[in-house]
């Protein structure tokens, strides 16, 4: 039988092991995540938001803190947050959101390499093309459960109800229904899906109810807004347009 001392240098070699191999993966996920690209910032925030990083990880973020390639944003009960990325395109998410930054390549010498993909899993947001939209229409898309939504230099809002959406205000007082919302303040989307595609114009509402059902343009009494509250869609300090109000006060939450 092994002694007393034996044992105990047993364990005191298995802790070590232990937490060398602790340390090692701990390292590696954080060289991992520094070698993640930073493609943007939060600028805003009130409430709680997550950063799912791609390695599994997840942070708490606050302003200022940095947005990396693969993150998935979520946003926790009565938190709203606003994010700015590389090419000064910014989105704001409303509560109960999550949102993949899929893909983010913005190459200010080379237009043809841009490439932005981002997710809406649920939740709603509204966003606003940056310098990729705007000179490489082609080169954004926003994924959907429901529909991809292409963009053509665009303020648009997005909404996708699944049983989740019974605080959002609607024209008619009534819960929206499921599927996906859309709203266009200026420019224009483009809405795909396997039921068909549908452009819509600044001042229109649309609806996609499903995966295979045709988007639709819905009536302005009918449609549903995306919306902001001013301390998080108001740019206080430059004057410049609110991205969470149409015209640009009539989507402010009151």
């Amino acid at each position: 039988m092994k002694s007393l001392k034996e044992n105990l240098l047993s364990a005191a070699s298995r802790r070590i092991v232990l937490l060398g191999l602790a340390l090692a993966m701990v390292t590696a996920a954080g060289a991992a995540r520094a070698q993640s690209k930073v493609v943007g910032q939060v600028t805003h925030l009130s409430g709680v938001l997550t950063a799912r990083h791609a390695d599994g990880t997840r942070n708490l973020l606050a302003v200022k803190s940095a947005i990396l390639q693969g993150d998935t944003l979520i946003t926790e009960r009565e938190t709203y947050t606003r994010v700015k990325f590389l090419d000064d395109a910014e989105i704001v998410l409303r509560p109960g959101t999550e949102v993949d930054v899929k893909k983010y390549v913005y190459d200010e010498q080379k237009p043809a390499n841009d490439s932005v993909a981002i997710g809406l899993v649920k939740g709603g947001l509204r966003a606003v093309t940056g310098l990729v939209g705007k000179r490489n229409h082609d080169a954004v898309n926003f994924d959907t459960p429901t529909a991809t939504i292409g963009i053509r230099g665009t303020h648009f809002g997005a909404l996708f109800c699944q049983n989740d959406c019974g605080g959002v205000p609607t024209p008619t007082g009534k819960t929206p229904d499921n599927g996906l919302h859309v709203d266009v303040v200026s420019g224009a989307i483009s809405v795909s899906n396997g039921g068909g595609s549908q452009t819509f114009q600044a001042g229109q509402f649309g609806f996609v109810p499903g995966v295979n059902q045709p988007p639709v343009v819905v009536p302005p009494n009918q449609g549903i807004q995306v919306t902001m509250p001013q301390s998080i869609s108001s740019n206080a300090n430059n004057g410049t347009q609110k991205i969470g109000a149409a015209k640009l006060d009539a989507c402010i939450t009151q």
